[in-house]
């Protein structure tokens, strides 16, 4: 399923641009969750524990633009696909801090926003939406792989760091860290960058040759005999992501 938040001010451009998506979603008969949010704020509260697979956003928004809710998108999620939906042309360039997939003028004419979904739709990645079951110490916890920011080896146990700052502690356990992460491990989106570490490429911030700097400001140790293996793994996630050239 493919989230989809729409952020705009003004209620009846909201209302639109919601109803254009749902006819795209009919048409192309796609399986959507579609939150509409008329305040960036309540966005930028939505995104602390939650993640959508595209934006689309008004620019011109009272206390914080659609310029600076591009940029914080963007430091928290790497992979989202943003869409700028604005009256105002002047702000195409300063828009492309944040890498959206395009820029439309309202009204936005009908045709472009479809094809223009359909480009954003196409380059989501959906595959971080598995889930990976920790066995607590008291209960069972499903998670949704995109929601973890990293997982650390520590007493014979690991510990999950989400993306809306909450730790899950699993119980100890016999195998070795990387039996245990298999599962994690076998989605493109993962890499261990160290024997107690394995980290979520989406939530990097930034790549040094001694460690990775993720969302949140949290820093990931990278072991020095792994470094060639992790950087040639980091470089072809990100060539497979369009990130370089």
């Amino acid at each position: 399923m493919i989230r989809i938040a729409i952020c705009d001010d003004m209620p009846d451009d909201l209302q639109n641009m919601t109803s254009l998506t749902d006819q795209f979603l009919a048409e192309n008969g796609l399986d959507a969750e579609l939150t509409e949010f008329s305040h960036p704020d309540a966005l930028l509260t939505a995104i602390e524990r939650d993640s959508f697979h595209l934006y689309i956003l008004d620019i011109v928004m009272p206390m914080v633009s659609g310029l600076e809710l591009g940029k914080e998108i963007r430091r928290l999620d790497s992979e989202a696909q943003i869409i700028y939906a604005t009256t105002e042309p002047q702000f195409a360039l300063q828009a492309y801090a944040a890498s959206p997939i395009n820029y439309l003028l309202k009204p936005v004419d009908r045709q472009q926003l479809f094809d223009t979904l359909k480009l954003a739709v196409s380059k989501a990645d959906l595959s971080c939406d598995q889930t990976f079951t920790v066995k607590t110490s008291g209960s069972l916890r499903v998670i949704r792989m995109s929601d973890i920011v990293c997982c650390e080896y520590s007493s014979h146990a690991a510990i999950f760091t989400l993306t809306n700052g909450e730790q899950i502690f699993s119980r100890t356990f016999r195998e070795n860290f990387s039996e245990y992460c298999s599962p994690v491990l076998s989605n493109r989106c993962f890499l261990q960058c160290h024997t107690s570490f394995v980290i979520n490429m989406r939530r990097v911030e930034r790549f040094a040759k001694d460690s990775f700097t993720l969302c949140g400001g949290r820093n990931v140790p990278i072991a020095a005999k792994r470094y060639p293996a992790v950087r040639d793994a980091y470089m072809d996630y990100l060539a497979a992501r369009g990130k370089i050239r």
